[in-house]
């Protein structure tokens, strides 16, 4: 039996465990949430493909993108920045006839933007630590899903950062998604059977 917490805003599904709604109906949500959303994400590889999804993710749902998920990776060279920085206008009109992702060519160029971007970055720190410069000193703590910011100083802040120095489709509400996917912040519900599970925040 499903039912919602009135106390912590949670549906509490089948298993006793508390989720937030987004993550407990579709199955394939509720086990990215349950093994994957908010660990922390360290290698640039792993990072670099968030940032990607991230963006393509814009305006749409994050089923959707999901769902695409494996479509993405084999188009985008498993996300490896190097051959994805490798990309010509070929590869652009390639992508934008594969039915397994998003064909958005705005997006698919970001992507190619950003793996250049990342290359880049090698010289100065490299993209992981260049983003998790601007973790919080305090994450949020919501108690329902209407408590949970869509951006933050600290996401503005990244944004205008990434932007300057050549990233695309970085906006403030899409690195706050990014922040939460990987760990920087943790928005669990208080509720929730996941919540300090990135061992980042207790």
């Amino acid at each position: 039996m499903t039912e919602i917490s009135a106390v912590s805003g949670t549906v509490v599904g089948p298993d006793g465990l508390g989720r937030p709604f987004w993550a407990s109906v579709d199955p394939m949500l509720r086990n990215y949430y349950d093994t994957e959303w908010g660990i922390p994400v360290r290698t640039e590889h792993a990072l670099f493909e968030r940032i990607s999804l991230e963006a393509f993710q814009s305006g749409l749902s994050w089923a959707i993108i999901l769902r695409k998920r494996a479509g993405f990776r084999t188009a985008f060279a498993d996300f490896d920045p190097d051959v994805v920085a490798a990309f010509t206008d070929d590869d652009v009109a390639r992508l934008l006839q594969d039915e397994a992702i998003v064909r958005n060519r705005l997006k698919i160029r970001a992507t190619i933007t950003n793996a250049r971007a990342t290359l880049a970055l090698r010289e100065h720190g490299g993209l992981v630590d260049f983003v998790w410069g601007f973790q919080p000193e305090e994450t949020p703590r919501p108690r329902t899903q209407a408590d949970v910011p869509t951006s933050s100083a600290e996401s503005v802040a990244l944004a205008k950062a990434l932007k300057k120095i050549g990233f695309a489709f970085v906006g403030p509400t899409t690195m706050f998604a990014l922040m939460e996917a990987i760990g920087m912040i943790d928005t669990h519900l208080q509720g929730s059977h996941r919540r300090g599970s990135s061992g980042v925040w207790s």
